[in-house]
């Protein structure tokens, strides 16, 4: 099933960030680090380049990511032009207190009163920005929630006299070019519930847990995941929960078993896990066709 989801006030968003961007010298780009680049919107990618302004992508809630997969993506990052990335978590203010240096490298001209740095913080939904815009203004200026589109419209902060920070509401884009995408920015949480169905969602996770991740399975719910296919996952879930639907006879509740896996991973319960690698990514678009003309390109 593609998963498409963009409220009504995303695209009055984007006309938003695209006048703010003429007058921002670097972008502060959050992304899942879970699934880095099916975090990252092409529309940001495009509005920075027209700009040409530099961009820091901060690899938000690496602490519930696959550390040497972090790694992997932090030297692919590193590697393109006007780009620094940085792993951190948003809840930890010693990670955050060196955001405004990374951003000050990357735009040096810009350094005092005359010419304070102009920083803006962008990203899809639910990727924390609204937790890191509280941590670098050192109060609660952003609604925060576990749910997508918490933010609605920009906000500007001054964090003293030589620098300056916008917020902006979280962006998807019209189209989600990969399913695979959409799949894992709905098990991220990314997108509406109303836009998906939870079963799919938790099948096509359990698909990569036991390709990647079986002993994290088999350690948080106490079952062997040998012979197990994705839908199995799901009902051996609900056997190890006794989730099951009132009045049926025994018969498994799939939906809050599948419930149960999605927010074990969202939690971090289930342990660090990355949804996708370098590697994966290449191989993905590499098998589909189109990946190139979506700019969502791993060398």
């Amino acid at each position: 099933m593609p998963i498409q989801w963009f409220p009504g006030h995303m695209s009055s968003a984007r006309k938003q960030a695209a006048e703010t961007m003429a007058r921002t010298d670097v972008v502060i780009e959050v992304l899942d680090a879970r699934l880095p680049e099916a975090s990252t919107n092409p529309m940001i990618e495009e509005l920075r380049r027209q700009r040409q302004r530099p961009c820091l992508k901060v690899l938000n809630k690496a602490d519930l990511a696959d550390p040497a997969v972090t790694r992997a993506w932090l030297d692919y990052y590193n590697l393109q032009q006007g780009v620094r990335a940085v792993a951190l978590s948003a809840k930890r203010p010693g990670d955050t207190a060196k955001i405004p240096a990374l951003c000050q490298a990357l735009a040096p001209h810009r350094d005092d009163a005359t010419k304070p740095l102009r920083m803006m913080i962008m990203g899809i939904p639910n990727v924390g920005k609204s937790t890191l815009m509280n941590a670098l203004v050192k109060r609660r200026v952003a609604k925060v929630g576990d749910e997508p589109a918490v933010t609605k419209s920009q906000q500007r902060f001054d964090l003293g006299p030589r620098m300056s920070l916008t917020d902006t509401p979280g962006l998807l884009w019209p189209r989600i070019e990969h399913d695979s995408d959409g799949y894992m920015l709905a098990a991220s949480h990314a997108v509406g519930r109303n836009a998906v169905i939870d079963e799919e969602v938790a099948a096509f996770l359990a698909g990569i847990l036991l390709d990647r991740y079986p002993g994290l399975l088999a350690a948080r719910y106490g079952f062997d995941t040998a012979g197990l296919d994705a839908p199995g996952v799901i009902e051996a879930v609900a056997r190890r929960r006794g989730c099951l639907l009132k009045g049926r006879g025994g018969e498994y509740d799939l939906e809050k078993a599948a419930m149960i896996l999605l927010q074990d991973y969202r939690d971090g319960t289930l342990g660090r896990i990355s949804l996708e690698t370098p590697q994966t990514r290449r191989a993905m678009l590499a098998a589909g066709a189109g990946g190139e003309a979506a700019g969502r390109r791993v060398p």
